[in-house]
């Protein structure tokens, strides 16, 4: 094997660059070297043991040495110039005249020679080129029929009789040995060329298994054909379940035409085409496949592309060769990319639609205290009396009143979306906070032309949660329906115990809430309608309070509004409430659609009177 290996390693060394970094063409050169190496050094080695047994050899002898010593000349052309076909042209063109010389002179067509000319295009056939073995066979028949031709017209010399039966042995047994030695490097080359492409089938299936990528081969009606073992690891499904259309069959209904159309379009182009899908992946619970799976779908993208020539992608047998990628995680990003752009387009509104509310919130009662203080101030130049300066202090208190309501709505509010805001527990009869804060905006209601209904049993029981935190509720929705309610309208306020919980309702016949609008109530500094149409003052605040505070208690508030008919809004409150340990820091509880009803058992009305 030493000796062997010494042999291959010169010969590689012989081969020219282009040959040396594919396989199979080194293989084909060095088949090709080697024999004639071979044969030329055994005739140069056996030249002078000639000449010491028959003397000094004849010019004829001579030039049949220098013959076979001429293939050296073919091997020399090979490794310097990398022509694989050049080179099997020129060994042919070799043996013809070889073999045209000996039939000539030793009886033309019927000379032990001529059997030769049958084997050129046999050596031929081992450069696996149509356009070699073609020529050699055209240059075959040519020399023969020149001997036909050359010895119809009595053109060549006359055999010797006494060497033709020893000349035809020789012929028959040089030819045969020449035709073996062509049998067996046609068998090394096809073995050589097998044991190749078995081992680079096997380097494609170890990258194929080891890659983390999934490789694929379809059909082209998605029909898998092959697909790698790194599908079992990403879709955690035996290989054997994919085959045929079982990738398909994973595919999510909604994307499979893409999938289908990618394929399809791959199969008709030469172009690459890239497309993304979820696909179905079987988890188990304890990690192993088994028979209690759980099923979630992953992100994969496919690029696909014709396997194949053109002319085969074209036809209806087009085959397609893909890889797939698991880019889940990728997706999870962009989703949360998306969701941070809207909740920063939402803060950007959100801001603009501060500063829009609060430049009159805020400005409206700061020029009243501004322009009321001064007036005071300048009281001797005004002469003003005893009673006006008491009418504009009065002014000014109710204005900073408006104002401190107003701040302590935002600091509210951010405590409350910031986790901050304190809940204290403590036993305290809903029916009767919820008259009291009643009472307090019956003067509103009255001014304003409106009926305020209080519906609540006297035997109402008790509740534990935050009272002060109750009454804001109460305060902000009874205010909020009678600033939203035209003159002649009314607003009910009812509480009832439903199950575990005390269930308020604050329904009025006011302007009531568009469809669009009543998604985003409940939103800080939200208010339903376009913001330059404020026909109502306020800061969008009262709503966002009550559906935090809500939230705090672990409660519930729901909202159903139709326009010019009126709005509904109802809280459901725990009865017995107790504070988490570590609250969340965000306390805001979801509207839900629905609003249930109760038959109330007490009427109470607010007289109008002050």
């Amino acid at each position: 094997m030493t000796v062997l290996n010494t042999i291959r390693d010169c010969l590689d060394a012989l081969l020219h660059p282009s040959a040396r970094h594919d396989v199979l063409t080194r293989v084909h050169h060095r088949a090709f070297i080697a024999p004639r190496l071979l044969g030329s050094l055994t005739a140069l080695a056996a030249f002078p043991l000639y000449i010491a047994m028959c003397g000094a050899p004849t010019a004829t002898e001579v030039a049949a040495f220098a013959w076979l010593i001429a293939p050296i000349l073919l091997s020399w052309f090979l490794s310097r110039t990398g022509r694989y076909e050049g080179a099997y042209a020129l060994s042919s063109l070799a043996l013809a005249g070889l073999a045209l010389t000996i039939a000539a002179s030793t009886g033309g067509i019927e000379s032990f020679a001529a059997i030769c000319l049958v084997v050129i295009p046999f050596e031929a056939a081992l450069s696996a080129s149509r356009r070699v073995v073609a020529f050699a066979s055209g240059l075959a028949l040519a020399c023969a029929a020149l001997l036909i031709v050359l010895g119809q017209f009595a053109l060549l010399p006359a055999p010797d009789p006494t060497l033709r039966s020893l000349c035809m042995a020789f012929g028959v047994i040089s030819g045969t040995l020449y035709a073996a030695g062509l049998a067996f490097s046609a068998v090394s080359l096809a073995r050589n060329s097998v044991s190749l492409s078995y081992v680079e089938e096997d380097r494609y299936r170890l990258l194929a298994r080891n890659m983390s990528d999934v490789i694929s081969h379809y059909r082209r009606n998605g029909s898998v054909q092959f697909i790698s073992p790194a599908a079992e690891a990403m879709l955690g499904s035996p290989v054997q379940q994919l085959l045929g259309h079982g990738l398909f069959e994973r595919v999510h209904v909604a994307d499979r035409p893409a999938y289908l159309t990618a394929l399809s379009n791959a199969a008709c182009g030469d172009d690459e085409h890239s497309v993304e899908f979820r696909v179905r992946r079987d988890v188990s619970r304890d990690g192993e496949r088994g028979s209690n799976n759980s099923i979630d779908f992953i992100w994969v993208e496919m690029r696909c592309r014709p396997f194949g020539t053109s002319s085969a992608a074209a036809s209806a047998e087009a085959e397609v060769v893909a890889v797939m990628r698991d880019v889940t995680d990728r997706k999870i990003q962009e989703q949360a990319l998306d969701l941070a752009r809207t909740a920063a387009e939402q803060a950007d509104v959100s801001k603009s639609r501060f500063l829009a509310t609060m430049s009159h919130e805020l400005r409206t009662p700061l020029n009243a205290i501004i322009g009321f203080s001064e007036m005071i101030v300048r009281e001797d130049a005004l002469m003003l009396n005893a009673a006006r300066c008491r009418e504009y202090a009065q002014l000014i208190n109710d204005s900073g009143q408006h104002l401190l309501a107003v701040v302590n709505g935002i600091l509210d509010m951010s405590k409350m979306e910031s986790g901050s805001f304190e809940i204290s527990a403590e036993p305290f009869m809903p029916r009767a906070a919820l008259l009291n804060c009643c009472n307090l905006l019956a003067l509103r209601a009255h001014e304003n032309g409106i009926d305020l209904v209080i519906r609540a049993n006297e035997d109402l029981p008790g509740m534990t949660g935050d009272p002060r935190a109750f009454k804001q509720i109460v305060l902000n929705l009874v205010s909020n329906a009678i600033k939203f309610t035209e003159r002649g309208g009314a607003v009910t306020v009812s509480a009832a115990v439903e199950g575990p919980r005390m269930v308020l309702r604050v329904i009025d016949t006011g302007i009531g809430i568009a469809a669009d609008d009543l998604k985003r109530v409940g939103d800080p500094f939200f208010q339903a309608g376009k913001t330059y149409q404020r026909r109502h003052e306020g800061t969008g605040l009262g709503l966002s309070i009550v559906k935090s505070l809500v939230g705090l208690h672990a409660g519930e508030m729901t909202v159903q509004s139709k326009v010019n008919e009126g709005t509904t809004v109802m809280v459901a409150l725990p009865l017995a409430f107790a504070p988490p340990m570590h609250e969340p820091s965000s306390n805001v509880a979801m509207l839900k659609p629905a609003v249930r009803s109760g038959s109330p058992d007490q009427i109470h009305q607010v007289k109008k009177s002050a």
